[in-house]
């Protein structure tokens, strides 16, 4: 029985459903029958009736209308989009997209519109796009009115804004009533839309306020538009101190990733390794290679890259230990000299077995576009990424460090090898393995860095002498002053290329870096203990 009411009941939720969708379609498509008269007035009712059918084209067909690209065929009077190509259009359905061929213009019967029609149109545009269900929609229907604001259509925002949830839109929507205010001949309208715009950093704001500004012949309104700006000017500088303090921090970041590795084999082991840079060029080119390999799933394939480009850099490293610098230990002229051919060595490796060419690595759909915070400040999410990977690999490397055997004994190595053998530690197995521990995260460095830059032999040699200078500035060997001193060397040159350029910027660092180890030569956070005194 129960099951009987149930059948019933849905039955009849789904013919309401269709006699509903039929009535939106027949009163859609009575107002596209009476665009095909010559008649304005019944133009006028036509575009009426399609924007108030519901219809899920009648957004698309009015926008359609309103630039002029709507037409009806001669032959059979149907409703299609043109596009002049040369002295023929190509013509699409209007209503499912369908392509039609190509039609001479004498073919075509042009929908006619006058102002009236155009205003009404704009107006029953905003309508359908500020009641649309998605707030992404009713925010771009809003900012269309921005900088041509339609009286008819500023109606509808005001009353579609104490419906408004999103709070963006609102606020949006309150700018659009208050340009519009502007325009009153009552003053203390005119007074409270300017109260309202200084808060905003939209620049249909400003411009508003700059015309009033100039050319009010009220005083008091003329000032409280010129204070309005003032106050928005201030807000827009905080915003570009907070944009120049983020792209700071992503650059940091990036030196970070690119010099922790080298805390590791440089600060720890002794060893000056200027292959490192081309360690950091593998990892960006093994992102590469796996994403050739899964074209089809590239929001997967830096989860997979990531790995595999610690372990082919790591085991790159490794081979270098073993087969050069472990007979060099002790000397680091030589040390120099031999990793810095071994990294021209990697660099024609790539031109002839890969390409001599950039490459480009995509990036992930969720690491595109950007996080807006207000109409002057947007965070673009492949930096936020970046600056959140880079801290979660230093705290990694930190717990490797710190809390397990291999963590224990690359310090015991550092501090007294001697004692270390001794105690039965096997040095030259904790060298290769903290080699290839620092190489790795070099290659984990190029996978981030190929999320900002393509992808060339020669990535590695614009980031090697920056990781010089983050690991000898923070401390040689001390992980926390890799971290300070990148992020600190990030935001210091951010904030010096705006006046400097960016070529002085770096020489500026580089002339303080000299200046600063002249007083503290260990760095901003020295070793401490057997390991400095070595």
């Amino acid at each position: 029985m129960i099951i009987n009411c149930l059948r019933v009941l849905l039955s009849g939720l789904m013919l309401v459903s269709v006699l509903s969708q039929a009535s939106d379609n027949a009163a859609f498509n009575q107002g596209i029958d009476q665009l095909k008269h010559h008649d304005f007035s019944i133009k006028a009712k036509g575009i009426e009736q399609i924007a108030a059918s519901g219809h899920p084209a009648a957004a698309r067909v009015l926008g359609e209308l309103l630039a002029g690209d709507l037409y009806f065929r001669g032959s059979d009077r149907r409703l299609v989009t043109g596009q002049r190509e040369g002295r023929e259009y190509l013509i699409h359905d209007a209503l499912t997209g369908e392509a039609l061929g190509r039609l001479s213009r004498r073919e075509l019967d042009r929908i006619i519109l006058n102002n009236r029609l155009r205003v009404q149109i704009r107006g029953a545009i905003a309508a359908l796009n500020l009641t649309h269900p998605d707030a992404a929609v009713r925010l771009a229907g809003v900012n269309q009115l921005l900088d041509k604001p339609d009286p008819d259509a500023v109606g509808v925002v005001r009353r579609q804004l104490e419906q408004e949830q999103d709070g963006r839109v609102a606020e949006a929507m309150r700018t659009v009533i208050a340009l519009e205010d502007l325009k009153a001949d009552d003053k203390t309208q005119v007074l409270t839309a300017i109260e309202r715009l200084a808060g905003s950093m939209l620049p249909a704001a400003r411009n508003g306020l700059r015309q009033l500004a100039g050319q009010a012949e009220d005083k008091e309104i003329s000032r409280a538009a010129e204070k309005a700006l003032s106050s928005i000017q201030t807000k827009l500088q905080l915003n570009e101190l907070a944009e120049t303090l983020f792209f700071g921090l992503s650059l940091g970041s990036v030196l970070v990733l690119a010099a922790i590795g080298l805390a590791i084999t440089f600060g720890v082991m002794g060893v000056i390794n200027m292959a490192h840079g081309e360690l950091i060029m593998l990892g960006a080119y093994t992102t590469y290679m796996v994403q050739m390999l899964m074209p089809n799933h590239i929001d997967l394939s830096l989860f997979v890259a990531i790995p595999a480009a610690f372990i082919v850099s790591g085991l790159a490293g490794i081979a270098i230990e073993r087969g050069v610098i472990r007979f060099l230990y002790g000397r680091p002229l030589e040390t120099l000299l031999a990793t810095f051919g071994i990294s021209l060595i990697l660099q024609q490796l790539v031109r002839t077995a890969i390409s001599a060419q950039n490459v480009v690595v995509e990036n992930p759909g969720w690491m595109s576009g950007s996080l807006e915070l207000n109409a002057a400040l947007s965070l673009t999410y492949n930096r936020l990424y970046i600056i959140l990977f880079a801290l979660i690999t230093f705290a990694a490397l930190l717990f490797v460090l710190k809390k397990t055997a291999l963590g224990l004994q690359v310090r015991a190595v550092s501090q007294n090898r001697a004692m270390a053998r001794a105690l039965g530690v096997r040095s030259a197995w904790v060298d290769a393995m903290t080699f290839g521990l620092g190489s790795g995260i070099a290659g984990v460095a190029g996978v981030a860095l190929s999320q900002l830059t393509n992808v060339g032999p020669n990535l590695g040699q614009s980031y090697i002498i920056d990781s010089f200078m983050v690991v000898v500035f923070g401390g040689v060997g001390n992980l926390w002053g890799t971290l300070v001193a990148g992020l600190s060397l990030g935001v210091v040159n951010k904030f010096l290329e705006p006046w400097s350029g960016a070529v002085l910027a770096k020489i500026l660092v580089l002339v303080f870096i000299i200046l600063f180890i002249q007083k503290r030569p260990r760095g901003l956070f020295p070793q401490k203990g057997r390991a400095a005194e070595g």
